[in-house]
């Protein structure tokens, strides 16, 4: 299996431009690698570019980097309460991004009884 290209300039700009919308300022992102099955089925996990983030109320965000211009994400507050958004990847970073903080901000509101 060929090794997942690192994340691009050109993405970094693309999260970081959608956080500042977001949030209305710069976040602070970090950068990672994590091992993640890409099937299901795989036995071997593969290591993946991540771009990382924390919101102001202990949110944790993680986008990985799958393929070439292929992302997955999730969010969590603790280790036992992960979210995703519902599609298992995206070819589309900007989508994959904005959806993300949608679905964390729908479950925010629905925790807090605001919908």
């Amino acid at each position: 299996m060929a090794e997942i290209p690192d994340i691009t300039d050109s993405e970094q700009w693309i999260i970081k431009t959608t956080l500042r919308e977001r949030y209305g300022r710069d976040m602070e992102v970090q950068y990672a690698d994590s091992e993640i099955r890409l099937m299901p089925s795989d036995r071997e996990l593969t290591a993946c570019p991540v771009i990382y983030w924390q919101d102001d109320e202990e949110c944790h965000f993680v986008v990985f980097k799958t393929g070439d211009r292929n992302y997955r994400a999730q969010f969590f507050y603790r280790p036992y309460q992960q979210y995703g958004t519902g599609v298992r990847e995206y070819d589309d970073l900007s989508e994959c991004v904005v959806s993300l903080l949608q679905v964390q901000a729908d479950h925010h509101a629905k925790e807090h009884n605001e919908i």
